[in-house]
């Protein structure tokens, strides 16, 4: 029986991989660092049956319409926002994603962030590389207290409830803002319900964990960042085009709000001339959100044994909502 052709747009470890191709002709984008470019994934796209990618590649809808023989895309991420789903789903293509396995791993990083940012812990390494270090002073990068403080939490799902139960241990008030209410949430974290305005006004830490939508784009605009305090932080974890990133530089420099800490960008990679890298007060990462090992290498099971359910006619494991 000939097995379904798969393309995978990066190198993953073999001993990953291996295993799969018992159920599977699997083809690997032979980089592990360098996406795939877009005319070889669309020759892909049209000879292969299944796809496993990552958020770096656009499966857009023209791409979908010319791939007749494409059945599945198998994202390697929580988000799913760089695939067509409304196409794929007139085309009969089924689309899934990583959820949970993710979860704590990604809490724990915006949670770190945050600690970062707050407590000027990358500002304060450098300051010793730089052989700054001569004399202690009182309020030597002095930074900003998190315990007993006001987290807002914009984005309620698996994360956000994770970042929540940290920020319980720590002793903060947890404020959360979501399309609907969590009353779950409300009873196992403390969690208070408040509108969007409402959260921006009272928080310490504004948290960003929301999936990009229409309606989250650009969210964290002009108007959202003179609602906050001035002496709060913005923390985004979610994606970059939540946010309108000349409008937080501005916020930044006008001392409208005291820092931010950021694990994503509008476009990324962003380049070492970004705007926001120039300010001391914002923490920039390069989108690590789930990178450990252990976490990275579930996401890499997952979306391959999505695959092999689909093609074996067995119920998708975590299709996308």
């Amino acid at each position: 029986m000939t097995k379904p052709k798969v393309f995978i747009t990066r190198r993953l470890p073999d001993e990953v991989v291996d295993p799969y191709k018992e159920h599977l002709d699997i083809e690997m984008w032979p980089s592990e660092v360098e996406p795939v470019s877009r005319q070889v994934l669309m020759e892909h796209a049209q000879s292969s049956q299944g796809l496993l990618t990552m958020l770096t590649e656009n499966v857009d809808e023209q791409m979908l319409r010319k791939s007749n023989n494409l059945s599945i895309i198998a994202n390697m991420a929580v988000g799913y926002d760089n695939v067509d789903v409304k196409t794929a789903e007139t085309l009969d293509i089924a689309v899934t994603h990583t959820p949970d396995v993710l979860t704590e791993t990604t809490a724990d990083l915006t949670f770190g962030l945050l600690m970062a940012t707050a407590r000027r812990v990358v500002e304060a390494s450098q300051y010793i590389k730089d052989n700054k270090w001569e004399h202690w002073s009182p309020l030597m990068l002095a930074g900003t207290d998190i315990h007993g403080k006001t987290i807002g939490i914009v984005g309620m799902g698996r994360i956000g409830e994770a970042v929540a139960k940290r920020a319980k241990g720590f002793g903060m008030n947890i404020l959360y803002y979501n399309r609907s209410r969590k009353p779950e949430a409300e009873e196992s974290h403390g969690a208070s319900y408040a509108d969007f305005k409402g959260l921006l006004e009272q928080s310490d830490y504004v948290v960003c964990l929301t999936p990009l939508t229409d309606e989250t784009h650009h969210m964290f605009n002009k108007e959202a960042f003179h609602s906050m305090k001035k002496d709060a932080f913005f923390i985004n974890a979610s994606r970059g085009a939540t946010v309108d990133e000349e409008a937080l530089y501005e916020a930044i420099i006008n001392k409208d709000i005291a820092g931010a800490g950021l694990d994503v960008f509008e476009q990324e990679p962003i380049s070492s001339d970004h705007p926001l890298l120039s300010c001391p007060e914002v923490v920039c990462l390069p989108h690590i959100g789930s990178a450990t090992k252990e976490t990275r290498y579930n996401m890499m099971k997952l979306s391959l044994d999505n695959l092999v359910h689909h093609f074996q006619g067995k119920p998708l494991l975590t299709p996308v909502p």
